[in-house]
């Protein structure tokens, strides 16, 4: 479900090569405190998603991969893991209240979600995270059943519990906090009391807890003398919650409108489930479930930073309310709800399949028939889905939507995707080093500083102006520098004042997926 595509994408700017140049310069300084971009430090999440992708690429040149460090698909090895890890823990936190064959569709609606695809192929925290808080809640859940059960296993359960918060914390702070205490609060008032969460409060898992996490925040405090949580805190979650950072503000119900796409297949066969689930919201399961959902899901809503991906850890139990629902065989053979849910099914694949031709001919060099059809078929599947699952036909409507997700994922990312060419610049600026007539030892970018071309490149990449790229190709040794078009004026200039003409080793055109501005630009080498 998550291979296709996944060694073959290149780095996805901006955010995944920051990820994965800051792992790599773990492994080049040896510091594995300190977390670095270049010179500059990205105070912004803790240490957890380094530490994984610093030790999947050193495991790859420990058995002989001489290209790992620049190689973005080891990089992904841990966002692979960790989506599997969420299905897997999908199915775990449902046996709670599902029979097993429930538990399953459950998990299997996770492995199709678009959203956990699209991050089991990015180097960032967000699928591990989501792994996290599925274990957090599956422990919390135990917890909660306990009160009536009086089951054995408080203990199991806490230290579960604790270890995933802790796990948690390290992959990206208090996150897995704010989605478990929301949820805490919301079934004591529901309860009416805070006992039922006394197993939790084992101060033996606490402080395994607490071991877990204390060495590496006490280690940044003392490296960065107090910075990395002034600007972690201060600059970053503070600077979301009061406004829209880094162009990604959006008003409220900017989540629940992008469940169309992002939370397919699940979102529409939960709208099929709504009336069944205001029905029993008070039984437990949907109680429990409404409370991990609902209350993170109204606080993601109310800060002004809105992406995707924020909301992906509430999405399982998303899937787990569907499964609960078609356990019950509360599902409803017609009406609007079922209507509109079957629409809604078909629409993200439908317009997916439209959209590969115009996509793939307006970035690549022809239309992708191919990707279209196979999109077009997961279409049919998705439908035949919905109809089975509204009938209580499980095992086929888990088949069907497993199938369509299949068909969707090879379609996008091992047809559409490698046909946008205009869009892979990076790469192809790299690679084009290669016809320098020496082994450039410093390089140089006037005009375009994606961190795609500083992971792919050379960790001390020079980010400097056209005039200043002359000036560097002037110098001693062997050395090439990309330089944009905007920029080429004056970098001509100046290597006309100081009598140099270094050979052109050729030209990168395309588009930057960052801003949509075509990209003309010249890689120069000095020769030596």
């Amino acid at each position: 479900m998550f291979l296709p595509g996944f060694a073959g994408l290149p780095p996805m700017d901006r955010d995944e090569p920051r990820f994965a140049q800051a792992s790599k310069q773990m492994l080049e300084t040896g510091n594995f405190v300190s977390i670095r971009f270049q010179g500059e430090a990205r105070n912004k999440k803790p240490v957890g998603i380094y530490w994984l992708q610093s030790a999947s690429v050193a495991v790859a040149e420990a058995f002989g991969f001489n290209s790992a460090r620049v190689t973005i698909w080891l990089y992904r090895l841990p966002s692979l893991a960790g989506a599997i890890a969420a299905v897997l823990l999908t199915y775990w936190a449902g046996l709670v209240w599902l029979e097993r064959r429930y538990a399953f569709m459950a998990a299997a609606l996770m492995s199709a979600c678009i959203l956990l695809g699209v991050e089991a192929r990015l180097a960032k925290t967000d699928a591990v995270l989501t792994a996290t808080i599925v274990a957090a809640m599956g422990a919390l859940a135990r917890i909660y059943v306990m009160r009536i059960s009086r089951s054995e296993g408080s203990a199991a359960s806490s230290f579960a519990l604790w270890l995933a918060i802790a796990a948690s914390v390290l992959v990206k702070g208090p996150i897995v906090v704010m989605v478990a205490g929301l949820a805490a609060v919301a079934l004591s008032v529901k309860e009416r009391s805070w006992r039922w969460l006394k197993p939790a409060a084992d101060w033996r898992a606490i402080a395994l807890g607490a071991l877990i996490t204390a060495p590496w925040f006490i280690a940044i405090a003392l490296d960065t003398h107090g910075a990395f949580f002034s600007e972690a805190v201060g600059g970053d979650m503070l600077g979301k919650v009061a406004g829209g950072r880094e162009a990604h503000g959006a008003p409220p119900g900017t989540y629940l409108l992008a469940t169309i796409l992002t939370l397919w297949p699940i979102a529409p066969l939960a709208l099929i489930a709504v009336p069944a689930i205001w029905r029993v919201r008070r039984e437990d399961a949907p109680a429990f479930l409404m409370a991990w959902l609902i209350p993170s899901w109204l606080a993601f809503e109310a800060v002004p930073t809105k992406l995707p991906h924020y909301v992906l850890p509430l999405y399982p139990a998303v899937a787990l309310l569907v499964a609960w629902v078609a356990q019950r065989q509360a599902l409803p053979a017609e009406g609007r709800w079922r209507r509109w849910g079957l629409i809604l099914l078909a629409l993200p694949t439908a317009t997916i399949a439209l959209a590969i031709p115009y996509v793939t001919l307006l970035y690549g060099d022809r239309a992708d028939i191919m990707g279209a059809l196979i999109a077009a078929a997961a279409t049919l599947c998705a439908v035949f889905a919905g109809l089975t699952f509204t009938r209580g036909r499980i095992e086929r409507a888990c088949a069907a939507i497993l199938l369509a997700a299949i068909l969707l994922f090879i379609g996008v990312y091992e047809f559409a995707v490698p046909r946008l060419q205009a869009l892979v610049l990076s790469p192809r600026l790299a690679a084009s080093l290669s016809r320098s007539p020496c082994v450039p030892q410093a390089i140089a970018t006037a005009g375009f500083n994606e961190p795609s071309l500083v992971f792919l490149t050379r960790t001390d990449l020079l980010q400097t102006s056209g005039a200043d790229a002359a000036r560097f190709l002037a110098l001693p040794g062997c050395r090439a520098a990309f330089v944009d078009i905007r920029q080429e004026g004056e970098f001509t200039r100046a290597l006309t004042a100081g009598g140099r003409t270094p050979q052109l080793l050729g030209r990168v055109l395309g588009v930057n997926l960052n801003g949509g501005r075509h990209i003309d630009i010249g890689v120069y080498a000095n020769g030596g």
